[in-house]
């Protein structure tokens, strides 16, 4: 690479917070029309240098380079007056406003005429502009729609079209497709190869090493704050990739034990929610792992929230050991055995301003109390002991939660209902946004957790992890259950069949068979 070529070079960058050295003489750099992998564990540095690109944060150290131009990135509207977007993993929308508002949020059309001297926003200019970047993308969202109305894939695809709207010469993208299915990834992809054809610069940070492969010409490894290596991606393997990443080998990514199936432990017969969820019903056993699969909007997260309390039914009766419960709310879920780790850490699963120990302790502080006092040495043991045991990466227990990485916050989240010893655990996408080497200890966790007689019913969009975690697999299609397979019959292109509804269930048994054959 030629550095006349270069949009973008960062020269020992270093960044470090309270207690944390998270960037340490760091160097980075992208050309024009090319798509660079960011990876690394959670941790590792990967947010906390984009962020400093971006004017999010202001590095301590070294120098960037944009056009061959030294400067001083200030602020993220500075940053995109320079040319760099970033789409992050968390979002970054207002839930009041529409789509439209968001993806124009400070940049508003202004009318022409008398509207012009008095500031007017020209909204049906903004709106027609705004559904034209939001079909680029692929999103069949109305412009006018209120963010909180749309899902987690509808919402990041509005933040896919924010950063095209946007003329930039840099688009970085955090995780863009960790809430997205395979038809929403396919069209991402399409975009990012037409800005590369563009000469625009795409960094690309993404957990999941097969996207990377597909969509990188050369990936940068982070680890520990510290840069390994650059690489073509013509020149290197996954497996070494995760060597650089992690400094060791991970020979089991999907770490399943055995575990000894026991008597049915929740039973919902008919459960139904109208327009999302119609007649589910399903069995979950002591010590199994209950996979739901199926495309986005098929009514799983809807399923899930049912079961918890969060939304209200219209019908259905659920049993948990043999006997009916009726649950309206979060706090009868928890009362009936029941734990719920949400897709959305951030928004659900979190207090982000709160420290790591009041966010595990936080649903079992009555625990902890005796004549309305809290045991603060209790606290801080069970915080502690949670740590030790999830492996979380945090300097001490006061560390608020916004400050840890991605990957550990998910880890807070599971700490936290861990420590009500549920009978049941729901976990919705509980890998979204971690790392291999982090993927790798939630499976370990799972597993044991099943081995000691827990039920798990897991949310997944990644059919390796579905296939490689569960004992059997419910998929669901518009709000139904199309099939509930065994581990040893399914395969991804019978789940594929069932999810679509595009496929007879004579077709999707046939390939399934025939997957249990080879």
């Amino acid at each position: 690479m030629s550095e006349r070529d270069l949009v973008l070079r960062m020269e020992g960058i270093s960044k470090a917070f309270p207690g944390v050295q998270a960037l340490d003489n760091v160097d980075f750099e992208a050309a024009a029309g090319e798509v660079v992998a960011l990876v690394g564990e959670n941790g590792a540095g990967k947010s906390t240098l984009m962020k400093i690109l971006c004017g999010a944060y202001r590095k301590d150290a070294g120098v960037i380079y944009l056009h061959g131009q030294e400067v001083d990135v200030e602020s993220p509207s500075h940053a995109q007056e320079l040319g760099v977007a970033i789409i992050y993993q968390e979002f970054n929308l207002t839930p009041n406003q529409s789509a439209a508002a968001n993806i124009f949020l400070s940049r508003e059309p202004r009318q022409s005429g008398l509207g012009r001297y008095l500031n007017f926003v020209d909204r049906r200019r903004m709106e027609q502009e705004a559904q034209e970047h939001l079909n680029r993308v692929g999103a069949r969202v109305p412009a006018t729609t209120l963010i909180r109305n749309l899902s987690v894939a509808q919402q990041q695809m509005v933040e896919v079209a924010k950063a095209l709207a946007v003329d930039a010469r840099i688009i970085i993208m955090d995780e863009p497709t960790s809430a997205l299915g395979e038809d929403e990834v396919e069209t991402l992809f399409e975009i990012i190869a037409t800005l590369k054809q563009q000469g625009i610069a795409v960094i690309f940070i993404s957990h999941r090493l097969e996207e990377v492969f597909r969509i990188a010409d050369r990936v940068v490894v982070l680890r520990d704050g510290q840069r390994v290596r650059s690489k073509l991606i013509s020149e290197t393997s996954p497996e070494e990739v995760i060597r650089m990443m992690v400094g060791r080998e991970l020979t089991d990514m999907f770490h399943k034990e055995e575990a000894n199936i026991g008597a049915p432990l929740l039973e919902v017969e008919g459960l139904t929610r109208r327009g999302a969820v119609e007649n589910v019903s399903f069995t979950l056993r002591r010590g199994e792992i209950l996979g739901f699969a199926g495309l986005v909007g098929a009514g799983r997260t809807e399923t899930a929230r049912l079961l918890f309390g969060v939304d209200r039914k219209d019908g259905g009766e659920i049993w948990i050991d043999g006997q009916p419960v009726h649950i309206a709310s979060p706090h009868d879920a928890v009362m009936a055995g029941l734990g719920f780790v949400p897709e959305d850490r951030a928004t659900q699963g979190l207090i982000l301003r709160l420290p790591v120990l009041e966010n595990i302790v936080l649903p079992t502080l009555e625990e902890h109390a005796r004549r309305g006092w809290v045991n603060r040495r209790s606290l801080r043991d069970t915080a502690q002991d949670f740590v030790h045991k999830l492996n979380i990466r945090t300097p001490h227990l006061r560390q608020k939660a916004m400050f840890l990485s991605g990957g550990n916050q998910q880890k807070v989240v599971l700490a936290k209902w861990l420590a009500l010893q549920p009978k049941i655990l729901i976990m919705d996408e509980p890998t979204r946004g971690i790392d291999v080497g982090a993927k790798a200890e939630v499976h370990a966790l799972m597993s044991e957790l099943a081995r000691q007689g827990m039920g798990i019913i897991m949310i997944s969009s990644e059919l390796p992890e579905i296939l490689g975690m569960s004992d059997r697999i419910l998929v669901m299609h518009e709000g139904r259950v199309a099939a509930i397979l065994e581990r040893t019959e399914a395969t991804q292109e019978s789940i594929m069949a069932y999810a679509s509804g595009e496929m007879s269930n004579e077709i999707a048994n046939s390939m399934a068979t025939k997957g249990a054959e080879v």
